[in-house]
């Protein structure tokens, strides 16, 4: 099972893969297709920095006791994603530096009792704030992939891995996936709705792909 320091050492590491495959991107690079139907790689950046701005929502409910929910509406967050992927690339890098760096300030600011605070999420969810970390690295390790500047789901730890399959199986719901075999990486990749290889169910046959998830 994860722990809250393990999961902030997620977040660290995926912001980090983030930045990394983000740095070198020129204003025609930001506007290649990311590996998610239909978004732009400036979508995906926009999209994790409003992400970061709304845990970051979440962590300030924990710290003050004032409920701050992530998001106005789901119509708001899709509107801060669109304006966002509108900016220059070198204003949207930096968009996403900030808001990273604020959150990160901002995790590390809860007392161990602020992290015991409820808190709601965007799909309803009320949770102790500690559970915001694991939200977080699921964002940026996932997307780093979706960037599709050259990482891969083989790339991640394989903890966060093995967290992640079981997340994912869970929020699925019982029966809506059926046994498969494969590399775990790719059964990861699978799961998650993204590109894989060499995924089989248990008779043997190609799996059949899965709608994108988060």
């Amino acid at each position: 099972m994860r722990d809250l320091r393990t999961a902030l050492g997620w977040v660290a590491q995926g912001t980090a893969r983030c930045r990394k495959a983000i740095a070198g991107l020129d204003e025609a690079a930001y506007d290649a297709p990311s590996r998610l139907p239909g978004w732009t790689r400036r979508h995906v950046v926009a999209h994790l920095a409003g992400n970061a701005e709304a845990i970051g929502n979440l962590v300030h409910w924990a710290r003050t006791g004032r409920p701050t929910p992530m998001y106005s509406s789901p119509e708001q967050r899709r509107a801060t994603i669109e304006s966002g992927a509108a900016l220059p690339g070198d204003r949207l890098t930096a968009w996403f530096d900030e808001s990273a760096l604020a959150l990160a300030d901002a995790m590390a600011g809860l007392t161990a009792e602020q992290w015991q605070a409820a808190v709601v999420t965007a799909q309803g969810r009320t949770v102790p704030a500690s559970e915001t970390p694991w939200m977080r690295s699921r964002e940026v390790m996932v997307h780093a992939v979706d960037l599709g500047t050259g990482v891969r789901f083989a790339d991640l730890p394989e903890r966060f891995l093995a967290e992640l399959r079981a997340d994912i199986l869970t929020k699925r719901g019982t029966g809506a996936v059926g046994p498969v075999r494969g590399d775990p990486a790719e059964v990861t990749a699978y799961l998650a709705g993204r590109p894989y290889t060499g995924v089989t169910t248990d008779g043997g046959s190609a799996a059949e792909p899965l709608p994108p998830w988060l």
